[in-house]
Order: structure tokens, then sequence, then C-alpha cells
């Protein structure tokens, strides 16, 4: 399985997806905000990227346009939020809106992860724009 960044400020939302990908098999690092999220971005290495968009410090979009100007291959990001038209032309790879069932992450992060083993994903860029998901419950 996957190595996987979750980014989010709450708390217990950042737990329950940690224990969902972690029940998957993902190895899990989490960050409570955006700053902490780069940090480990920069010291790590991740297969996939999940952040909230509106946190503290540095949001969402700063976190994909630090990712998106690394020197490293393509890392998909996920990014999720409860106002996904802010995130159209964000440079995420997916976005899921909140409220969405767990399944739709763990399932996201699967597919994303498999994409990554692909020899052309080290050049691959994302999209014209993020896919977007609402997830009925």
């Amino acid at each position: 399985m996957g190595s996987v960044l979750v980014i989010e400020d709450e708390k217990g939302i950042l737990g329950l997806i940690e224990a969902a990908l972690t029940h998957f098999g993902h190895q899990v690092e989490t960050a409570q905000d955006g700053k902490e999220g780069i940090r480990k971005y920069d010291r790590g290495r991740f297969d996939v990227v999940i952040t909230d968009y509106i946190m503290p410090e540095v949001d969402g979009q700063g976190v994909v346009k630090h990712i998106r100007g690394s020197e490293r291959g393509w890392t998909p990001v996920v990014g999720m939020s409860g106002t996904p038209w802010l995130m159209q032309e964000a440079g995420f790879d997916l976005v899921l809106i909140k409220p969405f069932p767990l399944n739709k992450i763990v399932d996201a992060v699967q597919q994303l992860c498999a994409d990554v083993a692909l020899p052309e994903a080290a050049s691959r860029r994302p999209a014209e724009g993020p896919v977007m998901q609402q997830a009925s419950l």
C-alpha cells in the first residue's frame, strides 16, 4: 500500500481519515495545518497528499502550490472542502466535497497509489481542473 500525508486542522476528521487509511494498509503521516504539512512533505516521500482547503497558517491552495512547485515528480493531491467552488483552479487532482463517507477517500487513495506506480507518473501533471466528487450519505 501507499504512503499518505493527511493535512487537516480538525483533529476528529484527521483521526478518522488516519484510522481508515491505516486499516487498509497505508502508512499515514498527519499534520494539523498547512505549514506543518509542507514541512513534512519536504522531509518525507509520499505517494498521495490529502489536504483540507481552509486552514490556519497555510491553506490547501498554498499546500498544493508548494507541491506543484517542488522538484519531485508528480504527487497526486486530494483536496477536501465544504466550499469546493474555491478549489476549481487550485491544481488538485481530486476534490472531495465534505461531508463524504470514508470509503470515498480510501477508494481515491488506493486508485491514486496505483496510478503513482505507473512508469509515466513521474512526468504527469493534473488535468485542466480537479475531478469533484460529492458523496451521498
